[in-house]
């Protein structure tokens, strides 16, 4: 779009200057030629000067676009790897979890059992102590984490 732009006034000024030739109402002093020219010179400086920072601003916003752009995919790309890593540190944790439920179960099944297992015992022996005595057996037991209590009180009559 500047280029033509810039196209456009070239020709425009070419005609403009021609016509003016053409007029021939060019000044005759010499003095007065060499200042129209300075005046002229800077009056093209100027538009030129315009019509670059003009392209620096249009490159400039472009880069400016294209960073944005940029940063943009980067913070994507970096919340995909934290997502990542979560869900990975997520399913660790569960993982680990299930494993102490299942190693906390087996430790409570085989303290049930142990349990179980004793309090057959005692039945089977207080059922033969009952039918050898009439007496009267008082028990009373508590199973814990660790270990079974047992108490049991004898009286015989």
């Amino acid at each position: 779009m500047t280029d033509e732009w810039t196209l456009k006034t070239k020709a425009m000024d070419i005609k403009t200057v021609n016509t003016d030739l053409s007029k021939e109402t060019c000044p005759v002093d010499n003095e007065q030629s060499v200042k129209l020219e300075k005046t002229a010179i800077k009056i093209q400086s100027w538009w030129r000067g315009n019509m670059v920072r003009r392209a620096l601003l249009d490159a400039a916003l472009g880069a400016w676009a294209i960073q944005c752009w940029w940063r943009s995919v980067q913070t994507k790309i970096v919340e995909q790897k934290r997502r990542l890593a979560l869900k990975l540190y997520t399913c660790q944790e569960w993982a680990v979890v299930k494993v102490q439920a299942y190693v906390r179960m087996w430790q409570a099944r085989r303290r049930f059992l142990q349990a179980r297992q004793a309090a057959c015992i005692i039945q089977t022996h207080w059922r033969w102590h009952a039918s050898q005595s009439q007496g009267m057996i008082h028990s009373r037991y508590e199973v814990k984490a660790s270990r079974l209590e047992l108490d049991i009180e004898i009286l015989v009559t």
